[in-house]
C-alpha cells in the first residue's frame, strides 16, 4: 500500500531492499532531540525515495511540540542544522507559505509573522539603534493561488529578482504517514518544495533550478493520511487493511489533530526563533524573543 508522505524519512522507511546506494543516513541524538540526515547523491537514491537529490534533515521529539519545556532545545537543534544548510552570508528571504484561513495549513505565515525582518535595518538607522551588523531579512507571507489568482512560485521569482537573496527560506506544512509524527517532528532540506504535494495538490516547485538562488524548505507535519489513520489502528489489532472489506485506498482524506491550533502556533514559534537565532547569530534568544514580540 502506497501512504503519501512529504517527508524523506518516512520514504526510506518503507524501502523493502534495506539500503541503496547512493542514498546516505546517519542519525545522532542531542538531548531530547533525534537528528536523522539522509543525503540522496544519484538517480537511483531519487528513484528509490521518491525525492530529488539533496539533503534532508529531520528532528523528532520525544514529546509533542505542545510541550512547553522541549521547545528550547529543539530550537537549537534547528538553529544549528539550518546554518550549515544556508550561505554563511548575504540577504535571505524567508516566505512563509499556505493558507492562514486553514488552521493545518497556517504554520507558514504564522511564522513568518514571528521573524526578525532586518532588510530595512542600515546606515545612520543600524547605528542609532545598535543593530549593526545583522544579516539582511526579508519575510513575506504570499497566500495561495485560491487567494490570489497567482502561483506562489510566480510571486517568489518576482521578489527574488527585485532583492537578489543568497538564498530563500520557504516554510510550509507537510503530510506524515505516521500519527506519532504530528507535531514532533521537523524537516529540513536544501531541495526546496512543491507546495501542496503532500495533500495531492501540487503547485508550481520552488527550488533552486526555478528561483536561481538555494532554497531551504523547513516544514512540519500537521496532516496525515485517512487512509493510514485506518490502517494504523487495523493494524494494531493484527488486522491486514488490504484485506478489509470497505478499505478502499481512492477514498482521499486529510486528517488533523484536535489540538492543532495549539500544534501550530508551538510549532510555528519554534521554527522562526530558530531560524531567527540561525539568521542573526549575534543576538541571543532573548534579544530576539523581545524584538519579535
Amino acid at each position: 500500500m502506497i501512504f503519501r508522505t512529504d517527508l524523506a524519512l518516512e520514504k526510506q522507511e518503507a524501502l523493502t531492499e534495506g539500503s541503496v546506494r547512493g542514498v546516505l543516513h546517519a542519525v545522532k541524538e542531542e538531548g531530547d532531540v533525534r537528528i536523522t540526515t539522509i543525503c540522496i547523491r544519484n538517480e537511483k537514491g531519487e528513484r528509490a525515495l521518491g525525492k530529488p537529490r539533496g539533503t534532508y534533515v529531520t528532528l523528532e521529539s520525544k514529546t509533542p511540540l505542545t510541550d512547553r519545556p522541549l521547545l528550547s532545545s529543539l530550537r537549537r537543534a534547528l538553529s544549528g542544522e539550518l546554518c550549515k544548510l544556508l550561505p554563511e552570508s548575504g540577504a535571505v528571504l524567508v516566505a512563509g507559505l499556505g493558507n492562514e484561513s486553514i488552521t493545518p495549513d497556517a504554520l507558514g505565515p504564522r511564522a513568518a509573522r514571528r521573524l526578525f525582518a532586518t532588510r530595512h535595518i542600515n546606515g545612520e538607522i543600524a547605528r542609532v539603534t545598535g543593530f549593526e551588523g545583522l544579516r539582511p531579512v526579508a519575510a513575506l507571507c504570499p497566500g495561495v493561488l485560491g487567494q490570489t489568482g497567482i502561483e506562489t512560485a510566480e510571486i517568489l521569482e518576482s521578489v527574488v529578482r527585485g532583492i537578489s537573496p543568497a538564498a530563500v527560506i520557504v516554510i510550509d506544512a507537510l503530510s506524515s504517514r505516521r500519527l506519532s509524527r504530528l507535531g514532533t517532528t521537523i524537516q529540513l532540506t536544501d531541495t526546496g518544495l512543491s507546495p501542496g504535494s503532500g495533500v495531492g495538490n501540487k503547485r508550481a516547485e520552488i527550488s533552486l533550478r526555478t528561483l536561481g538562488v538555494p532554497v531551504i524548505a523547513i516544514g512540519v507535519p500537521t496532516v496525515v493520511d485517512g487512509a493510514t489513520l485506518i490502517s494504523d489502528w487495523l493494524d494494531s489489532y493484527g488486522i491486514d487493511p488490504r484485506g478489509t472489506p470497505g478499505f478502499h485506498e481512492e477514498r482521499f482524506m486529510m486528517v488533523t489533530p484536535k489540538e492543532v491550533d495549539l500544534l501550530i502556533d508551538r510549532a510555528a514559534e519554534v521554527v522562526a526563533m530558530g531560524i531567527n537565532c540561525a539568521l542573526q547569530p549575534t543576538l541571543d534568544e532573548q534579544e530576539l524573543l523581545e524584538l519579535v514580540r
